[in-house]
C-alpha cells in the first residue's frame, strides 16, 4: 500500500503544491499547525531520518535548501524547520518530510 505522500508525488490526490523539482515536492499541509505550514518531501520514498543512507546526504541538503527558497519566495522573516522521527517522535506519515512553519505555531509536537 502506497503512502499518502507518494500519492501526492504522483499527483493521484489533489494538493496545493508550492515547490517542485525532479527530486523534491513542497505542498501546503492540510492540517496546518501555523499560519504557514509547508511539507517538503523527497520524491524517493524513505520512511524517516532513521532510514537515511550515505547516498541520501545530498538529498537532505536539497530539502533544506528547498525550505530556504520557499521561505524567501513567501517573504518569511523567521521560520522553523522540523523533522519528526518515528511515531514516538511525532511522525504520523511514514515518509520522510520536513515541516516548514512560520507564524504562531499551534499544538505542534
Amino acid at each position: 500500500m502506497e503512502c499518502i505522500f507518494c500519492k501526492v508525488i504522483k499527483k493521484e490526490i489533489p494538493s496545493n503544491i508550492v515547490y517542485e523539482t525532479k527530486k523534491i515536492i513542497g505542498f501546503k499541509s492540510i492540517q496546518p499547525k501555523a499560519k504557514t505550514h509547508i511539507l517538503i518531501v523527497p520524491k524517493k520514498h524513505i520512511i524517516s531520518v532513521k532510514y537515511l543512507k550515505k547516498e541520501d546526504r545530498t538529498l537532505i541538503g536539497e530539502l533544506i535548501l528547498a525550505a530556504q527558497k520557499i521561505a524567501k519566495k513567501n517573504k518569511l522573516k523567521g521560520y522553523k524547520l522540523i523533522f519528526n522521527v518515528g511515531r514516538q517522535g511525532g511522525q504520523v506519515i511514514p515518509h520522510l518530510h520536513l515541516h516548514l512553519l512560520s507564524g504562531k505555531v499551534l499544538g505542534f509536537p
